[in-house]
């Protein structure tokens, strides 16, 4: 297949020309491209091949993600649809990254210094993601990338709580062992694959999982404190796998602790990024990047060290109803937003509990969900469903609290459902999220999840 892409060097896809190959799979490619008419600027563009199981939930997705803002998530600019030589294509224009972390790690392991700079912003874009409802679900070297003079995150394969995430494959060790036997994919899932990434950046080999009844076994020449991060990252059991919290807190207290020599050198130490040292290895002799923390030119060395990312110092598992999977943690008040109708042939205005959302950093705090509405599915409706019926329903929220707007996103394979889903989320309220004590307006996803038993839904808000 990497002969067919290739032959589409000097393409069009749109207004984006296809000026390189950059790799690919069976499946997908990237392309170097620009973006941008008066200064043009480099870009990658993602071509996946349109015969998915589900293209407009994979569109979806992007759509979301193009709404997203991190300095460690790698930007989505656009999305669409595309033909070429009669192959029909789904494409994405994202920042173009110069490196990734596997091309260092064949060279040589991390550093503890590096590591730990390269585990704090991916813990912080982690976090974040988590707490607007998103799981990454493709945590491994590749996606981990340099970009300037920042450490991103990929973020054109996200997808939510629940869903099956057939990227990685379930022969991939990065995989975790509940996704290889048929579960949906959770915020823990993204911990396993944080864990076999860490190892093999500092050994240049993944862990060894020989009896898959056990968990993976770490080597004990992984340096601490990142031997303990990984071995509660890598439990079979999700429930038992340590928290972005707890990891992070950990991570802190390590290099705090009495007596220990600090893994962070000096602020005033330089440091090289990721391209200076697969020069080096090469041999060519390349000046240093700019001083700062870690294996980026990061210009952040006289910060302060970063706050614990924001999520539930001891999740709950929540409780499973058909829609849920026993793998999902969410906050005590996820749980309430997402448990079933005891009477599932009719409405429901809940006034309970909120739901919230990982706080964004400066003046601003979070909306919430101050009153929702499940679909009034009528009871033999809801004894024809198969298994579950997933519906995305966009919400545009003014700073009242009151949805101004309601747009079906993804619509599932019944327009009764869809129409019933959209009614339901017309109805919804909110607290609004504030920016320097002033309310906002909001933009909120929905994901409604109907089956026999009952009805779920799964709220995160997007903006601000």
């Amino acid at each position: 297949m990497a002969e067919t892409w290739k032959q589409w060097e000097g393409r069009e896809v749109n207004e984006f020309q296809l000026r390189q190959y950059l790799g690919g799979s069976d499946h997908s490619a990237v392309f170097l491209t620009e973006r941008g008419e008066q200064e043009p600027q480099k870009a990658a563009i993602k071509l996946v091949l349109a015969q998915l199981e589900d293209p407009e939930l994979q569109l979806s997705w992007w759509g979301l993600a193009t709404k997203l803002s991190h300095p460690h998530l790698l930007r989505l600019f656009q999305t669409g649809r595309c033909q070429l030589d009669g192959t029909e294509l789904l494409y994405v224009v994202m920042e173009y990254a110069e490196e990734d972390l596997s091309q260092i790690v064949p060279i040589r392991p991390l550093t503890p210094a590096e590591a730990r700079q390269m585990l704090k912003p991916v813990l912080d874009a982690l976090a974040y993601l988590h707490g607007k409802g998103f799981v990454h679900g493709h945590i491994k070297p590749t996606n981990i990338m340099a970009v300037s003079d920042q450490l991103k995150v990929s973020t054109d394969g996200l997808c939510g709580v629940g869903e099956r995430s057939g990227v990685l494959g379930a022969s991939s060790l990065y995989t975790p062992p509940e996704i290889a036997s048929g579960a949906g994919i959770s915020p823990s899932s993204d911990i396993w694959s944080l864990g076999v990434t860490l190892v093999e950046a500092l050994t240049q080999h993944p862990p060894i999982w020989q009896d898959q009844q056990q968990d993976p076994v770490v080597p004990e020449t992984v340096p601490a404190p990142f031997l303990e991060i990984a071995r509660h990252c890598l439990r079979r059991n999700p429930q038992l796998r340590w928290t972005l919290a707890q990891i992070a807190q950990h991570l802190q207290s390590a290099s705090t602790q009495p007596g220990k020599t600090p893994i962070i050198a000096p602020a005033t130490a330089p440091r090289q990024n990721w391209r200076y040292w697969a020069a080096a290895a090469a041999g060519l002799a390349l000046l240093a990047m700019l001083a700062g923390p870690g294996i980026l030119k990061h210009r952040q060395a006289a910060e302060p060290t970063p706050a614990v990312p924001s999520e539930p110092s001891a999740p709950q598992p929540t409780p499973v109803p058909e829609a849920a999977t026993p793998e999902t943690k969410t906050s005590p008040e996820a749980v309430a937003a997402k448990r079933p109708l005891a009477n599932p042939t009719a409405p429901s205005r809940a006034e309970g509990p909120p739901t919230t959302t990982t706080a964004s950093t400066g003046g601003s705090v979070p909306g919430m969900v101050a009153q929702q509405v499940m679909p009034d599915v009528s009871r033999g409706a809801r004894g024809t469903i198969q298994g579950r019926i997933r519906i995305r329903v966009e919400l545009k929220v003014g700073s009242s609290g009151n949805v101004v707007r309601a747009k079906l996103v993804t619509r599932g394979p019944s327009r009764y459902f869809a129409t019933k889903a959209l009614q339901a989320a017309e109805s919804w309220k909110f607290t609004p999220p504030q920016v320097d004590g002033q309310p906002v307006p909001s933009e909120w996803i929905l994901r409604f999840e109907i089956a026999r038993a009952g009805t779920t839904v799964h709220p995160a808000q997007i903006t601000p």
